[in-house]
């Protein structure tokens, strides 16, 4: 009989691990947090964790957001252009 060990998901890192990994200020986390939809867990004691994944996938969907938004800008920008 074979045992199959499945991985233990990371834990958790406090905001402080998070900004050093991205090397941002406390003030972009909370920005990202409040404003653009930041991935959050919060404890029972109301303090906030973050699940490195999560907020990895979140950047590259707010990339990709943002790739689209500046393509339809320039595409916007070219057919008002006056002739």
């Amino acid at each position: 009989m074979s045992v199959t060990t499945l991985p233990l998901p990371l834990p958790l890192l406090k905001q402080r691990e998070l900004q050093e990994h991205f090397g941002v200020s406390d003030w972009t986390v909370n920005s990202w947090i409040r404003r653009q939809g930041c991935p959050v867990e919060y404890l029972p004691n109301g303090h906030r964790r973050f699940d490195l994944d999560k907020v990895r996938a979140w950047m590259a969907e707010q990339s990709e957001a943002g790739r689209e938004q500046r393509r339809r800008q320039s595409e916007n920008a070219l057919t008002q252009r006056p002739a």
